[in-house]
């Protein structure tokens, strides 16, 4: 890419405004974004760079306007609670990685931004849906919210399955691995998965707005996974759905190979408003069937969960 070099190393992140090409500094960066209302940085989940990035970035929006909130994917609305016990100062870093069922890779890669949050008194939003009520919709589809006790369901949006046709095609490409073989009609195990998606994010869009009606005027830093909000679809077009009014910022990471030394940005803007380019993560496999073992092993982790 013209004017940058790639990233060095795991940790760096080169920063670029996706429209115009510039590149940023983090505190460059939180300058043009101090306007925004919710400011959404995509990830790929335990890539260090991704994570320092987050960091960062959350300390120079606040050094711009302390009233800040932090929005996080990687709790579940269920474990609210948990996470402002810990807030609190009544448990542990441990027994909140017990209690809110915390992503294994907590202590690495989330950790800064919540103890900033803790350190700064800051609220922090468990932003994602139950992780067994997704799973369920996984199996059963999305009518298995009308099973569900009504202190659960109302927790929920009231639209918990909106989405465009734009997300669906992506979503079904991603899955199919092939941008033209997308089926028009989903059906089956493809439709219950696609809602327990849409699911998530409608969900995580629901939470950031209450956020922002329990604290008004406060910037939200909401963190998730990148496929729930670049090309501004997924979570962010959930937001927009419910409150055109809000400036709503991506910032997404895009991988760049060593086999590529000429990225093109022109290639790449459609997925953020602003862009930062990582190294590609190591391989998780080379053997297919050790691949397949693992996949196998991931999934029946959740087996004994029931849905009746």
């Amino acid at each position: 890419m013209p004017g940058q070099e790639a990233p060095s190393s795991q940790y760096e992140a080169a920063i670029v405004d996706a429209l115009t090409g510039q590149s940023l500094s983090v505190p460059e960066l939180a300058r043009q974004l101090n306007d925004a209302d919710v400011v959404i940085v995509g990830e790929y989940h335990g890539h260090h760079a991704s994570h320092l990035l987050q960091a960062r970035l959350q300390q120079a929006l606040f050094r711009q306007n302390a009233r800040q909130i932090l929005s996080m994917e990687q709790f579940n609305l269920d474990h609210q609670a948990d996470v402002e016990a810990y807030l609190a100062g009544r448990t542990g870093e441990t027994e909140l990685i017990q209690d809110a069922n915390a992503w294994e890779n907590y202590a690495g890669s989330y950790r800064p931004l919540v103890e900033f949050a803790r350190q700064n008194q800051l609220p922090v939003i468990a932003a994602n849906a139950p992780a067994d009520i997704v799973r369920c919709v996984g199996r059963l589809g999305k009518e298995y919210l009308t099973t569900l006790p009504s202190n659960q369901r109302t927790a929920l949006p009231a639209q918990a399955f909106w989405g465009s046709p734009e997300y669906q095609e992506k979503f079904t490409s991603t899955l199919s691995g092939s941008h033209g073989d997308a089926p028009e009609e989903l059906s089956g195990h493809l439709l219950n998965t696609y809602q327990a998606q849409l699911l998530r994010d409608n969900t995580m869009a629901h939470r950031i707005l209450l956020a922002r009606e329990e604290s008004p005027g406060h910037q939200v830093l909401h963190t998730t996974g990148t496929f729930h909000s670049e090309q501004r679809l997924g979570t962010v077009e959930a937001l927009k759905h419910r409150a055109p009014e809000l400036t709503i910022a991506v910032v997404s990471p895009v991988e760049w190979p060593s086999t590529e030394p000429d990225m093109r940005l022109a290639d790449h803007r459609h997925r953020g408003d602003y862009l930062y380019f990582i190294q590609p993560r190591p391989p998780e496999f080379r053997n297919p069937d050790r691949e397949r073992q693992a996949m196998q092993e991931r999934f029946s982790r959740h087996r004994n969960v029931s849905c009746e």
